[in-house]
């Protein structure tokens, strides 16, 4: 593919997860947190996008999540499970973006907050519509994703260069 490639990274928060006694990697979703998932996958589904990767943090609530939202897929996309994606800073999840092979054109990531939020913050560039004033008033709530666009390669991925195309709450 050539530098001109359109290309979509779609950021996924996990869902709702229980306050356990495990440890933070160990938290499984909650009730609320199993409903919203396969609501959260059948609207990436109506997004049409296509995905050729996901990249899933290894903790216990992402892996459950997308467990439950690429069930209501036509075809589940490669997966690979990511430590690096787990507490990963801003700098460190723009480091894994740009590792992503340049045969992606669609990039789904399921990881974590504070990460996702600062990352669709950092690659937005410019948006489509109010989704910047609706990430700015509900935060980047569990299930939640944000959808952007950019040309060129992974590796030239860093701030600025995206465009925030759709921005999606279980409750918005």
């Amino acid at each position: 593919m050539s530098v001109d490639t359109p290309r979509r990274i779609v950021l996924l928060r996990h869902a709702k997860a229980e306050w356990s006694e495990e440890s933070d990697h160990e938290r499984p979703l909650a009730e609320r947190g199993r409903k919203d998932a396969p609501v959260a996958g059948r609207k990436l589904v109506d997004s049409g996008i296509d995905f050729d990767l996901a990249l899933c943090s290894t903790a216990v609530r992402t892996r459950e999540t997308w467990k439950l939202a690429v069930h209501e897929f036509p075809h589940r996309p490669r997966t690979v499970y990511e430590e690096r994606l787990y507490e990963a800073s801003l700098g460190e999840l723009i480091a894994v973006f740009n590792e992503t092979p340049d045969e992606v054109r669609n990039l789904l990531v399921i990881g974590h907050n504070p990460g996702m939020h600062a990352a669709v913050d950092a690659l937005s560039g410019s948006a489509t519509g109010d989704a910047p004033a609706r990430v700015a008033r509900d935060g980047f709530p569990t299930a939640a994703f944000g959808v952007i666009e950019f040309t060129g390669t992974w590796k030239s991925l860093e701030h600025g260069v995206g465009k925030l195309v759709e921005y999606w709450t279980p409750n918005g």
